[in-house]
């Protein structure tokens, strides 16, 4: 399984609770926090719903 690498580059200040949960799920907790997951397909769904606030990246 292939690797990817989210950063959350936005604050979450105002998203709504269920989008911080996600944030959390995810690991991330603040700002310019960086987390590597496997790219499963909850993961990716996550990724989708706050793609707002974050980027990902393939890693090699």
């Amino acid at each position: 399984m292939a690797k990817i690498r989210i950063t959350q580059v936005r604050s979450s200040i105002g998203a709504t609770k269920h989008q911080k949960a996600i944030l959390a799920s995810l690991g991330l907790h603040r700002r310019l926090q960086t987390v590597e997951h496997n790219d499963s397909p909850e993961i990716l769904g996550m990724v989708a719903k706050m793609k707002h606030l974050l980027t990902v990246e393939e890693v090699k």
